[in-house]
């Protein structure tokens, strides 16, 4: 008796090739999907195709015939250059194609998008990720998703190729909301990890000694643990920029107002990250909020490296 085949994997069109977009279309590819791919930059189409996926010229090159589309890019403007208009997503993606935006935008705009791809009988999820860098080369992603509990049941073998915690966040718009939460997590917790660090430090105390102790307590975390060697190094290759997180910031402090929520100490973070891009670090890594609470300690910025 011969066993009858599985179904073939859907065929995947990724748009934004950049520091997250590419490990995770990447590990689609090594899942056994067929990923065709377009970015702005020729040197993200080269990597996806030495990875084994196929580079497209457009955005309407790239959906053609996809049966999935996930857009990775990096705000609301980005998200609806590629979605809408006549070189967009849903002027080249067919009836029934299921479209999943990973990008970290306002809930606003995924409701929007969500609304005008319904009218093109395409069917939308908002799907943003946290976990950075290591998390998407490793796989490891926190996905939270808005939008039909079917659609995301259709999506979910293909979100566990990416992340290892998917988790159905409730309508369109409410993937958005969790990951503005999150960023506010972060955030905080970065902040407070950094002025740890200054304070230990300009206690004498052994900085890496003090950090062992404190991530095995309460005061462990996956920020403290993650970026721990950016703190004692003063180093701070972009993972995920201060550009990136000066924009949720953003998203957070809107959609809380919107909804009456008081956000005191995200608006207080979201002034220190506003704070450090003024200062020029915008393209460094988010733990380089390090940075600004040494210059408000007095802590020459010539320790610290780029």
């Amino acid at each position: 008796m011969s066993s009858v085949p599985p179904p073939p994997l859907p065929r995947v069109a990724w748009i934004g090739l950049g520091i997250m977009g590419l490990p995770m279309a990447s590990n689609l590819l090594k899942a056994g999907y067929d990923v065709t791919g377009h970015t702005l930059e020729q040197a993200g189409l080269d990597r996806l195709a030495a990875a084994g996926g196929t580079p497209a010229a457009s955005v309407a090159d790239a959906v053609r015939g996809a049966d999935v589309v996930v857009t990775m890019v990096p705000a609301s403007p980005d998200v609806e250059a590629v979605a809408y208009g006549e070189h967009g997503v849903l002027a080249h993606a067919a009836p029934g194609t299921l479209f999943a935006d990973m990008s970290s935008i306002t809930p606003r705009t995924s409701v929007d998008l969500a609304g005008a791809a319904a009218r093109k009988g395409i069917r939308v999820l908002d799907a943003p990720v946290s976990g950075g860098e290591a998390g998407a080369v490793e796989g490891v992603l926190s996905i939270m998703v808005g939008g039909e509990r079917a659609d995301f049941e259709r999506a979910r073998p293909l979100l566990g190729a990416l992340g290892t915690t998917v988790v159905h966040c409730g309508p369109h718009g409410a993937g958005q909301t969790v990951k503005a939460a999150n960023q506010l997590i972060v955030a905080a917790n970065i902040q407070a990890c950094a002025e740890a660090v200054v304070f230990l430090d300009k206690s004498g105390v052994d900085l890496e000694a003090a950090l062992d102790v404190l991530g095995g307590g309460l005061a462990g975390s996956a920020v403290l643990s993650r970026k721990r060697h950016n703190f004692l190094s003063r180093h701070y290759p972009p993972g995920f920029r201060i550009d990136l997180h000066h924009k949720d910031m953003g998203i957070v402090t809107e959609a809380a107002r919107e909804v009456g929520a008081a956000v005191p100490l995200g608006a207080l973070v979201a002034t220190l990250v506003a704070a450090a891009r003024a200062q020029g670090d915008g393209g460094l890594d988010h733990s380089a909020l390090l940075r600004g609470v040494e210059r408000l300690s007095g802590i020459g910025a010539g320790r610290a490296r780029r």
